[in-house]
């Protein structure tokens, strides 16, 4: 992961995370995802239960990592939107 990608990757975690407390919770990703058109919440617990691994009911930092690294192209249409 090059320096651009990395600070984009950042970028999108700092604009899902709107209470600045490091992870994003179900409600934060649900409006972020607004954002990009109608979502419903059962898209949004699927979401969570699919990046939320150890399934505490937030995406941590690292799990979020995690997801961004196995969907870079994704990553990269997120960067243009956030």
């Amino acid at each position: 992961m090059d320096d651009e990608e990395k600070a984009n990757i950042d970028r999108i975690f700092k604009r899902f995370d709107t209470n600045e407390d490091s992870k994003i919770s179900a409600s934060e990703l649900g409006v972020a995802l607004q954002t990009l058109g109608c979502v419903t919440e059962e898209e949004v617990k699927s979401m969570m239960s699919e990046i939320d691994t150890d399934g505490d009911g937030y995406i941590s930092y690292a799990e979020y990592i995690d997801f961004a690294t196995a969907n870079r192209g994704l990553m990269k249409d997120l960067a243009k939107i956030f």
